[in-house]
């Protein structure tokens, strides 16, 4: 391995801490929040549909930020600005607990949003190292990025229990003052690339990009509440989708975008970004409904779902163990399919749940799927950045945690909203469950239908 590689470097307790605590709270808090919000509204004398704004709030500025994301780590630096970020999120963190009013805990929201917004990025940065074909996301790291959602409902429900809403916001404290003394101490060889001037900050992109992923998440959220067609909701979708749309054209055409996007520009680039997209809407779109099933249809606590969601990470972390692997013998294509076959297979299995089935078979579906997620994602992350130059590294990561969380946001709106009306319309009970399911499997079975259609060999060369 070569001298200065990052993956030779053995990081202690505490620089580990740093690297991962940030990415876990910034994704726990895109959802940790929803429990609390009825307590919210109560204890600050808001309306529950003012309240809401505390969850989009975190949620639009995340998605704005992150479009800079990638260019303020080449400019200023992966260590300086993942420090500063998460510094800055661990003092918005304390803010919103100490809010006494909805509009100043939105304020606090925006900020802990923007901040949050960078580490899951920047953490991969550092993670996957100089870009000389060394991408392999660790185990650990892939255990706590898929247990993040998985434990936010139950975490909020016994935060809340236990101390009351400001606690949720409050536990990012003492976690985030830990990990900004072990993040400062991470050694020069994580940075990625050298930081400099990168030539003028692309404002138009930055308006298209940003723009468009915050009327998404935005059209997403609310088409969940209003419906999708509602005039109120479709304008915002559409014209995210149109932003998007809009900033791939303009990438393409200026010198320095705010993302690189050719990485996506190739057939088996798209390829392979699409399948992301597909894992992540398979993904999110269970850890989302199953919580929901197993309350309103089983009479489960949100802490016994939140649990029978817990090995689904530990799964994950093995999966990815053998998702850096296998590629080496197998290839890609071969242990792609091998994933998203499992996966698929995996979901469903959930179609034969019903109102009487334990915890522990629910828990053993989810757990297979965890492990089938990390078996994909892992020679996927190989494929698209394991061999970019370093000054391509903080694209490549971006542009995977930009498609990743609005595929995921966008799939878990869509399949809710038919949870939600299926329910309804007084079909069987667990009916909704079992049309998600139905759906959800289906996407799989197209993501496997990709996965197929990746270049084979075992050392096909990353797109």
């Amino acid at each position: 391995m070569p001298a200065g590689d990052p993956a030779s470097e053995r990081l202690g307790f505490l620089l580990q801490v740093g690297l991962l605590a940030g990415p876990f709270m910034s994704m726990i808090d895109s959802s940790i929040v929803n429990v609390a919000l009825p307590s919210i509204a109560r204890s600050l004398h808001g309306p529950l549909g003012a309240a809401q704004w505390v969850v989009s709030a975190y949620l639009l500025a995340l998605a704005i930020a992150l479009a800079a994301s990638a260019d303020l780590a080449k400019r200023f630096g992966t260590r300086r600005l993942y420090v500063y970020s998460l510094a800055a999120f661990t003092v918005s963190s304390a803010l919103c607990a100490a809010s006494r009013t909805l509009g100043a805990l939105c304020a606090a929201r925006v900020a802990q949003g923007a901040f949050g917004a960078p580490l899951v990025p920047l953490a991969m940065n550092m993670l996957f190292g100089t870009g000389r074909g060394s991408a392999r996301l660790p185990a650990v790291a892939g255990m706590v990025l898929f247990l993040a959602p998985a434990v936010a409902p139950a975490l909020g429900g016994v935060l809340l229990h236990a101390a009351g809403w400001p606690a949720v916001f409050l536990v990012n404290v003492p976690v985030g003052a830990v990990a900004v003394l072990g993040a400062a101490r991470l050694p020069a060889a994580v940075e990625p690339v050298r930081p400099g001037a990168r030539g003028a900050f692309d404002l138009p992109g930055f308006a298209l990009l940003g723009g468009g992923l915050a009327l998404v998440t935005y059209g997403a959220s609310a088409g969940l509440a209003r419906g999708w067609l509602a005039p109120s909701v479709w304008p915002f979708w559409a014209g995210g989708a149109g932003g998007l749309l809009a900033y791939a054209g303009w990438a393409g055409r200026t010198a320095h975008p705010i993302v690189d996007t050719a990485l996506v520009r190739t057939a088996q680039g798209a390829l392979a970004m699409g399948l992301v997209a597909t894992v992540s809407v398979v993904t999110f779109a269970l850890i989302v409904v199953t919580p929901a099933f197993m309350q309103e249809f089983q009479g489960r606590t949100a802490l016994t779902a939140g649990l029978a969601l817990f090995p689904q990470g530990i799964t994950t972390g093995v999966g990815s163990i053998l998702g850096n692997t296998l590629p080496r013998r197998w290839g890609v294509r071969r242990t792609a399919v091998l994933g998203m076959a499992i996966l698929t297979a995996a979901t469903c299995g959930m179609l034969w749940v019903t109102t009487s089935t334990a915890v522990s078979v629910l828990g053993l579906l989810l757990a297979g799927r965890g492990f089938a997620i990390g078996l994909v994602i892992q020679p996927m992350l190989g494929r698209l950045i394991g061999e970019l130059p370093p000054e391509r590294v903080p694209d490549g990561n971006t542009l995977f945690n930009i498609v990743d969380r609005a595929a995921g946001a966008v799939g878990i709106a869509l399949v809710m909203t038919l949870f939600e009306v299926r329910e309804r319309s007084g079909g069987p009970a667990a009916g909704g469950f079992h049309d998600v399911i139905a759906l959800v499997a289906a996407v799989g079975a197209a993501g496997l239908a990709m996965a197929a259609g990746l270049r084979a060999g075992r050392d096909a060369p990353a797109v």
